[in-house]
């Protein structure tokens, strides 16, 4: 276990675990969980981006001109539509020169396999890091695909952060990539339902962000 997880990192900030509880409630609606995976992102973040380059710069500080740091490069988010597109705007707060590319893939749901309908990225994502976002990691098809596309195309530095994380998918991406780090909020070593999903998760992150469901069993 440990040997698989050696490449995770588990973000388990008390501010991240209240929000993700919040998350998982289906009482939680579609406005108020958009705004949490915005926020979840954005704190998740600063840790996925802490080895960014840096430069020197000049600046007049009220009291003295001095040399301080700025950032050297760019860096590209890559949603996994539909449900990573509710997690662009957390990273695009950090920097609002970052890049933003696409991957489109959806799961059958019979043989769970990811299916490719959509792929885009800046013509020059392949110079800098690329960070693939998507709210959960459970059978890891989807991230593995999107993993391959992106290095099909040349992308090198290649992180992925997801909201939810099962065993399952960890295992999935690092038996195919394992030079690719993980980020993930919450992490379960429970086996999937029937359907793919992650027990503790929040059910399909897409549908809960666009509304197209709802979760509630009754009014409360």
């Amino acid at each position: 276990m440990d040997k698989l997880l050696r490449n995770t990192v588990i973000i388990d900030h008390p501010l991240i675990a209240h929000k993700v509880t919040h998350l998982r409630d289906v009482y939680t609606g579609s406005k108020e969980f958009c705004e949490l995976v915005n926020e979840i992102t954005m704190l998740m973040g600063y840790e996925a981006l802490r080895d960014l380059n840096l430069k020197n710069v000049t600046v007049t500080a009220p009291l003295r001109t001095f040399e301080s740091p700025v950032l050297a490069e760019d860096f590209t988010i890559v949603p996994i539509l539909r449900a990573g597109l509710g997690m662009v705007d957390g990273l695009r707060s950090l920097s609002p020169t970052a890049k933003v590319g696409h991957i489109g893939l959806y799961r059958d749901e019979q043989t769970l396999e990811a299916k490719e309908y959509y792929f885009k990225l800046p013509a020059d994502a392949d110079k800098g890091q690329c960070l693939i976002v998507d709210p959960a990691l459970a059978t890891g098809a989807t991230a593995v695909a999107a993993i391959d596309l992106l290095k099909s195309v040349g992308v090198e530095r290649i992180k992925f952060m997801c909201i939810f994380s099962s065993l399952t998918g960890i295992s999935a991406v690092h038996s195919k990539h394992p030079d690719v780090t993980i980020f993930t909020a919450s992490y379960s070593d429970e086996p999937l339902n029937d359907k793919g999903y992650i027990y503790t998760a929040a059910g399909d992150a897409g549908d809960r962000i666009c509304g197209t469901v709802s979760y509630k069993p009754w009014p409360r």
